[in-house]
């Protein structure tokens, strides 16, 4: 059961406002509309679809979902998080999920302690944290059922990049909420098949994806960090 503690820190932790530094990446969206792939709201969401269905956001749930499983298990958490920081196709993905894992556990730490986190952090020092391994961590330690948390890390993702495609197109709110709303349903099937994916059977296959990144880092103008 989702009991009101646990929810209000699921939504304290996937607000925008929580500062991970969300806003500053578009994972390869720039690129897609700076070379004329995605120019309408409709396009944004077919972006959106593969990143989560077939792409780093997939990756994201897969290994949110084991690394919650894991997280009262030291070592099995530990391969996890070393998996999960790895698992990005260019220089650029790597960097957001890195930097904001970074982010996520040094605030979670200091507003919502909790000895698992202090633990993690003091075992893994220096190395890099994915984002979504270290959030599974802080939910899994602070009672936030894995079902709940998984769809609010996939709607999270899904806004944020919602979230670029409305200020690079540019589109209108409204049709950023229209986004949102169509990719409702999407999210309920990921989250429903990462739950029951074993991480041997993880992949991806969206190579647009991955040189839309890669192109990213050589952009003349750039908005977003990726």
């Amino acid at each position: 059961m989702l009991t009101d503690g646990a929810l209000h820190r699921l939504l304290a932790w996937t607000s925008p406002s929580y500062p991970v530094g969300s806003f500053t990446y578009s994972h390869g969206l720039e690129t897609a509309v700076e070379d004329g792939r995605v120019r309408s709201a409709m396009d944004v969401v077919a972006y959106v679809e593969a990143v989560l269905a077939r792409g780093g956001g997939w990756v994201d749930a897969v290994l949110f979902v084991h690394a919650w499983k894991a997280a009262g298990d030291d070592a099995a958490f530990d391969d996890i998080s070393e998996l999960a920081a790895a698992f990005r196709g260019s220089s650029e993905t790597a960097l957001e999920a890195r930097q904001q894992g970074a982010s996520f556990l040094a605030v979670t730490r200091k507003a919502w302690p909790h000895p698992a986190l202090d633990a993690f952090a003091a075992r893994n020092g220096d190395w890099p944290v994915a984002h979504c391994a270290v959030m599974a961590l802080a939910c899994a330690a602070h009672g936030v059922p894995l079902e709940s948390a998984l769809h609010a890390l996939l709607h999270s993702t899904a806004a944020n990049l919602v979230s670029a495609g409305v200020r690079l197109v540019p589109l209108g709110q409204t049709d950023g909420q229209h986004a949102i709303a169509a990719l409702a349903p999407l999210i309920e099937r990921i989250a429903a098949r990462a739950l029951v994916t074993p991480l041997e059977d993880l992949g991806t296959a969206a190579p647009d994806l991955e040189l839309a990144s890669i192109a990213h880092e050589t952009l003349y103008t750039r908005l977003f960090r990726s």
